[in-house]
């Protein structure tokens, strides 16, 4: 049995080559791991899926004239490289844009940011909770339309601009005469930080997901596309069903409940992005919860 082992050994493992593996190289492998990861997750959550799926399918085309020896096709192959990388940079620069956005919302260097000043701006009190959760409830209750962002360490300077500034203090009364029908502030978002309306009227992007259930119509669309791009709580009052649903982080919540919207801005109320601990794998969704 030994000689049969020592033979096997000598003709078939000896030969081969086994590399020495320290703990840098098992991060490397886990970090490279967790990009890839999350490049797909990107990719599969955008308009980046389809584009990808064309590029793999031209790949496989000039796969087969290479294996066919075409040499026309694979002569305007090697000629077009330069021409398709920069179309693909032109091609995928919302998305581009959008997951460097992302990325900047990790806030792994806030600490020691000198810059970083609306810290205290980020946080409101239980009576503009009161006031956000009474009014979308009475609101819903005779099917009035609303849309309400609640900013959180994203600034949405941009989009306040789109708007009509206000700077007023939050109340259940205050929201309700703006979404009331028919009068000039109705139509479009209003963005909320701290304790105050910072702006009305304001224009939201719509999510380009094409996962979004096809019922869903353009409040929640804008409240799933702002979610998207930054890290805000976006309210909506549906004027269809009355039904409150919370958007936040590419996800929508449908039907809501008084409480869980309470609890939801209870959630992020004190919640500065410095205390944030980076999490590798995301919590699970509710089934009432889309992409």
């Amino acid at each position: 049995m030994r000689l049969w082992l020592s033979g096997f050994f000598k003709n078939y493992i000896d030969g081969w080559y086994f590399p020495n593996i320290h703990v840098t190289d098992i991060i490397e492998i886990l970090i490279v791991a967790v990009i890839v990861y999350e490049i797909m997750l990107w990719i599969k959550n955008t308009k980046a899926w389809m584009l990808l799926r064309g590029i793999i399918i031209l790949f496989l085309f000039i796969l087969i004239a290479a294996i066919f020896q075409m040499h026309t096709i694979l002569f305007l192959a090697r000629e077009s490289i330069n021409v398709l990388a920069v179309a693909a940079v032109v091609v995928f620069q919302p998305e581009l844009r959008r997951a460097l956005e992302k990325l900047g919302e990790k806030n792994l260097l806030s600490n020691i940011n000198p810059f970083d000043k609306n810290k205290e701006n980020q946080r409101f009190s239980d009576e503009t909770i009161d006031g956000i959760v009474t009014a979308c409830f009475d609101m819903g209750s005779v099917c009035t339309g609303a849309l309400i962002v609640v900013e959180q360490a994203t600034r949405l300077t941009e989009y306040e601009m789109t708007g009509i500034e206000l700077d007023c203090k939050i109340s259940s009364q205050v929201l309700l005469n703006i979404f009331e029908h028919n009068t000039p502030l109705h139509d479009g978002a209003v963005i909320v930080r701290g304790d105050r309306i910072t702006s009305a009227t304001c224009y939201l992007p719509l999510s380009d997901n094409m996962q979004i259930s096809k019922d869903l119509g353009t409040r929640h669309r804008a409240a799933l596309g702002m979610s998207e791009v930054c890290d805000a709580l976006v309210i909506v009052v549906s004027e269809e069903t009355g039904k409150v649903s919370v958007a936040m982080g590419g996800y929508l919540t449908r039907g809501i409940t008084r409480e869980y919207l309470a609890a939801r801005l209870h959630q992020i109320q004190n919640r500065s992005p410095e205390s944030k601990k980076f999490t590798l794998w995301k919590k699970g969704r509710r089934k009432d919860e889309e992409v």
